[in-house]
């Protein structure tokens, strides 16, 4: 894809944001990395960026043609806060933008659901990633891995459920395929790992590849909800935990090609990365 401009990469220090931000700039392209301290990241140019913050809007869009949207954290009214940048983002001259959403939320949907509802009509050429569950979730800064390494334990209200956790590797090349290709997707793309495995799945890979026994605990929907309550906003919450009864229900029990299709290469399991990242901790 031939560019003019620079690709603003919103949350450039958190999982995705990163690893499409390294992804853009090993491959040549112009980034402005935006967090709110500015951390510098290798190759790209840092700028300062708060959702919360509409001055800091401005310089951020400054020369960019193309922007990797992810909506601001335990917020359940995101609209509210992205419509009005993504206006100013199309009345600047950005051409094409690409939001992280969620697999379990869709078009219409609550939170970012309505974000992706409004790209279509904003933007020449969109696309929106809806991936499954983290795998990343199990061994970063997540509630899940700090209870696995504090108590050995996760907490969830997801039974049984299995999800196709995907590898943040795989959606940031996902990401940066959006972003760059010729034709964009003009479309949501439902991103998941090889398999689906419940949460007593993962727990067994963890403490297999680590040695560390871990478990998963089962909770009630308002058990999981109030344990989330003290972490975050009520709604937000209340949101997640009903992710979470949605997985028991069976709504995350599914695989897609997409990684495969977009990349060309099939997306890492759970295991493998659990062994890498064992492997670069040793």
């Amino acid at each position: 894809m031939t560019t003019t401009g620079s690709t603003l990469v919103i949350g450039a220090t958190g999982t995705t944001g990163s690893r499409t931000a390294a992804q853009l700039t090993a491959a040549g392209h112009r980034v402005k990395a935006a967090s709110r301290q500015a951390t510098p990241v290798t190759g790209a140019e840092s700028v300062p960026f708060d959702w919360y913050d509409p001055a800091t809007h401005a310089a951020a869009l400054d020369g960019v043609d193309r922007v990797y949207l992810i909506p601001p954290l335990g917020d359940s009214d995101v609209a509210a806060i992205m419509l009005p940048f993504l206006h100013q983002a199309r009345t600047v001259g950005v051409h094409r933008a690409v939001l992280l959403s969620s697999s379990a939320i869709p078009e219409g949907g609550p939170a970012v659901g309505m974000v992706h509802q409004a790209l279509p009509d904003m933007f020449e050429q969109w696309a929106v990633l809806r991936p499954s569950w983290f795998m990343q979730n199990f061994t970063g800064a997540h509630a899940h891995a700090v209870s696995i390494r504090e108590d050995g334990i996760i907490w969830t209200a997801a039974g049984s459920g299995r999800v196709g956790f995907v590898d943040a590797e795989d959606i940031a090349a996902v990401a940066v395929r959006a972003l760059t290709d010729d034709h964009a997707p003009n479309t949501d793309l439902v991103l998941t790992g090889p398999e689906t495995l419940s949460y007593d799945d993962i727990a067994v890979i963890i403490t297999e590849v680590t040695g560390r026994p871990v478990t998963h605990r089962r909770l009630s929907y308002e058990q999981m909800r109030d344990r989330l309550t003290a972490l975050m906003p009520v709604e937000f919450a209340a949101m997640l935990a009903g992710m979470d009864r949605a997985i028991a229900e069976g709504s995350e029990d599914r695989t897609t090609d997409t990684v495969q299709r977009l990349t060309g290469r099939p997306p890492g399991g759970f295991r493998t990365l659990l062994e890498r990242e064992t492997r670069c901790s040793s």
